[in-house]
């Protein structure tokens, strides 16, 4: 079986599942191709496991009529079962190529379905994207295939490079710096909670605001900012707490790699958090933009060592038991063979 896969974006959570995703398929025997962006950190991760190319993609621009008589050139060279897209401005880029299965990964909310023109069948990370499309009209095939990390426990980063004591309790925020994803109030429920600090693990527009509200609120000797790190999970095995703040999140890796690394989750009640994730069995939610209740989630946490080793395993039976990379890796497969069958 042989995957094209085109991928437009940047750096956050899509891409590292796509990497999870083409390391999963290149180890299950399928030969697979990438477009990608140029100069993405996580290249090196995939050379492995498919051929790249890269390009990008402008809406109004000649490289793209140069582009797509690249895509003809791979299509026709490499002659693809499958072509799969990921997200919007790729799936604008799917070519009407009639003798490949023709599909795109959905990791948000669509407003509406024109970029999808060309595409058989929709896969959605989330029942609640699956029941969107619909609400918008989309009227071919619908396919919920969630997430799976390959996160685990790694050497832990030395806490002193971090400028934080040995004995601190810490917790680690990681994502795009943007508005949905709450680290503002991240920062200010920690510093309700006496002694804790919290590490900020990425990139993104918000940057300056946040720094700003940490110099605001007196916290610049609490709150570090890593910066975006290609290998996260050095992090996440320092931390005490792994925190999901964010009052938009479909579906995200977020949700597991506080999991994956084997530490106690906090979230908010976002759409994903809340399908993937039981309050009190593998991990304590709280509502969205509700500070003093992710202050008191943190506390409890820092105070009860038993509550911690309770829902770091609650964590790691729900990744064994619903999103293993098996799982989901066996999903795709299955997917890929059944639009396959059908040409």
């Amino acid at each position: 079986m042989k995957v094209m896969h085109i991928h437009f974006g940047k750096e956050g959570g899509a891409e590292r599942f796509f990497v999870n995703l083409v390391n999963a398929l290149h180890d299950r025997g399928i030969e697979q191709r990438a477009l990608i962006r140029p100069d993405r950190s996580w290249r090196k991760d995939i050379e492995g496991s498919a051929t790249i190319y890269e390009g990008i993609f402008r809406r109004i621009s000649l490289s793209r009529f140069l582009l797509k008589w690249r895509m003809n050139r791979i299509l026709h060279d490499f002659k693809p079962d499958v072509i799969m897209t990921w997200q919007l401005r790729a799936s604008r880029f799917m070519p009407a190529h009639a003798k490949a299965f023709r599909i795109s990964r959905l990791g948000d909310y669509p407003e509406h379905l024109g970029y999808y023109t060309n595409v058989e069948t929709l896969v959605c990370i989330t029942p609640d994207i699956a029941t969107k499309v619909r609400e918008l009209g989309w009227k071919r095939d619908v396919e919920v295939i969630a997430n799976f990390t390959r996160a685990t426990p790694v050497a832990a980063v030395d806490r002193a490079s971090m400028q934080t004591p040995a004995d601190a309790f810490v917790v680690v925020g990681m994502g795009r710096f943007v508005k949905r994803k709450g680290f503002d109030g991240l920062i200010r429920a920690v510093k309700k909670v006496e002694g804790a600090y919290l590490w900020l693990v990425g990139d993104g527009p918000e940057r300056a605001q946040l720094e700003q509200l940490t110099d605001g609120l007196g916290m610049r000797d609490r709150v570090r900012f890593a910066g975006w790190q290609p290998n996260a999970y050095g992090y996440l095995a320092a931390a005490d707490v792994f925190a999901i703040n964010s009052s938009h999140e479909p579906l995200g890796n977020v949700c597991f790699e506080g999991w994956g690394a084997g530490k106690p989750t906090i979230s908010s009640r976002a759409e994903g958090p809340s399908w993937v994730m039981t309050d009190e069995s593998d991990a304590l939610m709280v509502d969205c933009g509700d500070d003093d209740g992710l202050a008191n989630a943190i506390r409890r946490l820092r105070d009860d060592y038993a509550l911690r080793e309770r829902l770091s395993a609650g964590g790691r039976e729900t990744l064994r038991t619903r999103f293993s990379e098996k799982a989901i890796t066996d999903a795709y497969l299955d997917l890929f063979s059944r639009g396959i069958a059908k040409r």
